[in-house]
C-alpha cells in the first residue's frame, strides 16, 4: 500500500507542479502587450530546482527551457547573495541564453528560508534594441553589429522592488517602449505567480514531501527514458542537413553534420556536434543553450512522446559541443541573433534523419524552414495613431511539419524549436494592430512530400500596406535546400519570397 500511495502522490505533485507553469504562462499571455507573446504565444515558463535542474516546463518551447539550467547556473555563480524578492534579467547569448531577443526572468524560490526553486519565465520581444528594427539579425558580423542590450543576468528586482535604473536602459534604447514595459512587467508577474504556488504548495504538503516528490520524479523521468533507450538497437549513424546559402558571406551556405551513437544496454543516447565549421561571421550561429536545446528536441521527438521533458530524462542524452563552433559554443564576439530557428532548425532535422538511418519505423523526415515573409519582423510608422513607430512579428503562415513513420506532418507546425506550440495570428487583430491588409492566407496544393505518410503541404501568404510604409525584414531559410523526405518519401516543396509591385509584376528576393 505505501508504494501505491508514493504513485499516487507523484502523480498527483507532478500535475501540481505542470499546473503552476501553466498558471504563470497564462499570466504572462493575458498581462502581455505584444503580439508575439499575447497573439503568437512566443514564450515559456518553466521551475528548477535550486540545484538547476529542469522540473517541468508544461507546454514552453523546447529552444527557450531545455537549457535553461544554464541560465540558473549562472545566477547562482554571479550573485551569491541571492535573497527572497529577488528577480533577473537575462538575455546573454553567451552566458546560457538561447539568444538577445529571448529575455528571461529568473526569481528564486524561498521555502523555510532556503532557495529551493527557481522560477523562469522566458519571452521572445518584439524589439531589443537592435541595431535594425528586427530580432532577427541574420547579417550581424558580431555583437556589436547586432546591437542588442545585453543583461548577463542583471538584479531587476530587490525586496520585490524594480531596479528602475535597468528600466529607463531599456525604455531609451527599444523603438516600442511601453510595448516592452508591458511585456517586463507581465514577465515579472509570472514568475511571482510560480513563486507564490510553490510556497503555498509547500506549505501545504509541507517542504520535505515536495522535496522528496522531486527526487523520486526525476529519477522516474530517468528511468523512463533508460527503458525508451533500450528498446532502440545499438548503433551509430550519421546524417547532414544543410541551410541555404546566405550572399555574400556564405555562398556554400552551412552543413550541418551529426553524429549519434546509442548504447542500448547502457541505455544512453549520445550527440557529437562537433564535427561542424568554425563560427560565422553572420547571425546565424548557435548558443551553447539553443544547442544543447536543440538537440534534446530531437531526440524526445524520436522516442515516445509521454516521457517526461525534464533533467531526469536528459541525464541519459549527451551533447557533444566544442568551442568557437557555428552549432556549438559561439566564441565572443561573434552574433547569435538567430540562434532559435534556422540552423536550429536544420540540426533537430540531422539528428532526426540519423535516427531515420535506423530503419523502417524510427525518426523523421525533414519539416519546412521557417522565417519566410508570413514569419517577418515589421515596422514603420502607422499613419492611423498619428505616425507612431511601430514594430512587431507576424505569424500569418506557420511552415508544415515532417512526416513521421505513423503520421503525416502538422499543417501548422510552424518549426520545430517550437515543437508547434507557436500559435497562427488573426488577420483582423493583426489588420488592427498594424497598418497592413492581408489580401490572402491558403494551402498551396501539390507542395506536400508524399509518401506512406505526408508531410504538410506550403503555406501562401500574401500582405502589404495600408497606408504608410513598412519595412519587413526575413531572414528566411529554405528557398535552395527543400524538407527531404525519409524512407524514400519525396521532398516536399522549397520556399519563395517575392515582392508584388504595383505596376510590374513581382520580383523575387
Amino acid at each position: 500500500m505505501p508504494a501505491v500511495a508514493d504513485s499516487v502522490q507523484t502523480a498527483l505533485l507532478a500535475n501540481r507542479f505542470d499546473g503552476i507553469v501553466r498558471e504563470m504562462s497564462n499570466t504572462l499571455l493575458r498581462a502581455s502587450r505584444s503580439t508575439v507573446i499575447a497573439a503568437a504565444k512566443d514564450f515559456s515558463c518553466a521551475i528548477l530546482t535550486a540545484e538547476d535542474e529542469l522540473v517541468t516546463a508544461a507546454d514552453g518551447l523546447p529552444v527557450h527551457v531545455f537549457g535553461a539550467s544554464l541560465q540558473t547556473k549562472a545566477m547562482r555563480e554571479l550573485h551569491d547573495d541571492l535573497a527572497l524578492g529577488d528577480a533577473f534579467l537575462h538575455n546573454d547569448p553567451y552566458l546560457g541564453n538561447s539568444h538577445a531577443a529571448d529575455h528571461g526572468l529568473l526569481a528564486p524560490v524561498f521555502i523555510d528560508g532556503v532557495h529551493r526553486f527557481t522560477v523562469c519565465a522566458k519571452a521572445h520581444q518584439a524589439d531589443i534594441g537592435n541595431s535594425v528594427p528586427t530580432t532577427y539579425h541574420a547579417f550581424a558580423r558580431d555583437i556589436y553589429e547586432e546591437g542588442a542590450l545585453i543583461f548577463p543576468c542583471v538584479r531587476v528586482q530587490r525586496n520585490y522592488e524594480t531596479v528602475k535604473d535597468i528600466v529607463r536602459m531599456c525604455r531609451r534604447r527599444i523603438r516600442v517602449p511601453e510595448q516592452w514595459y508591458g511585456d517586463f512587467l507581465a514577465l515579472i508577474g509570472a514568475v511571482r505567480i510560480g513563486e507564490r504556488r510553490l510556497q503555498a504548495l509547500s506549505d501545504k504538503y509541507g517542504s520535505d514531501t515536495v522535496l522528496t516528490f522531486v527526487d523520486r520524479w526525476l529519477d522516474y523521468s530517468e528511468a523512463r527514458m533508460a527503458n525508451a533507450i533500450r528498446a532502440l538497437p545499438s548503433a551509430s549513424r550519421s546524417h547532414e542537413s544543410a541551410h541555404d546559402p546566405v550572399e555574400p558571406i556564405l555562398p556554400d551556405g552551412i552543413p550541418v553534420h551529426v553524429s549519434l551513437a546509442i548504447d542500448a544496454e547502457a541505455a544512453t543516447i549520445e550527440i557529437d556536434l562537433r564535427d561542424n565549421a568554425d563560427c560565422v561571421d553572420c547571425g546565424l550561429n548557435q548558443t551553447e543553450a539553443s544547442a544543447i536545446a536543440n538537440a534534446l528536441t530531437a531526440v524526445l521527438n524520436c522516442l515516445d512522446e509521454d516521457i517526461p521533458h525534464n533533467a531526469g530524462a536528459f541525464r541519459r542524452i549527451r551533447v557533444r559541443l566544442r568551442d568557437n563552433c557555428v552549432v556549438g559554443r559561439p566564441a565572443f564576439p561573434h552574433s547569435c541573433s538567430v540562434c532559435t530557428t534556422n540552423v536550429a532548425e536544420r540540426l533537430i532535422y540531422a539528428i532526426q534523419g540519423a535516427f531515420a538511418r535506423l530503419g523502417e519505423g524510427y525518426g523523421l523526415a525533414e519539416g519546412a524552414a521557417s522565417m519566410g515573409a508570413a514569419m517577418a519582423v515589421i515596422s514603420g510608422p502607422d499613419a492611423r495613431r498619428g505616425g507612431a513607430p511601430y514594430v512587431g512579428q507576424l505569424f500569418l503562415g506557420l511552415g508544415g511539419g515532417p512526416a513521421g513513420p505513423n503520421c503525416d506532418g502538422w499543417l501548422t507546425f510552424c518549426l520545430p524549436t517550437a515543437a508547434g506550440n507557436i500559435r497562427l495570428d488573426s488577420v483582423e487583430l493583426d489588420e488592427t494592430r498594424y497598418p497592413i491588409a492581408v489580401k490572402s492566407v491558403r494551402v498551396l496544393p501539390g507542395t506536400l512530400g508524399a509518401g506512406r505518410f505526408c508531410g504538410a503541404p506550403a503555406t501562401e501568404v500574401i500582405y502589404g500596406p495600408t497606408d504608410s510604409c513598412l519595412t519587413a525584414i526575413i531572414p528566411s531559410d529554405g528557398h535552395h535546400v527543400a524538407p527531404r523526405g525519409a524512407h524514400g518519401g519525396t521532398d516536399g516543396h522549397p520556399g519563395a519570397t517575392f515582392k508584388r509591385k504595383p505596376d510590374s509584376g513581382e520580383e523575387k528576393l
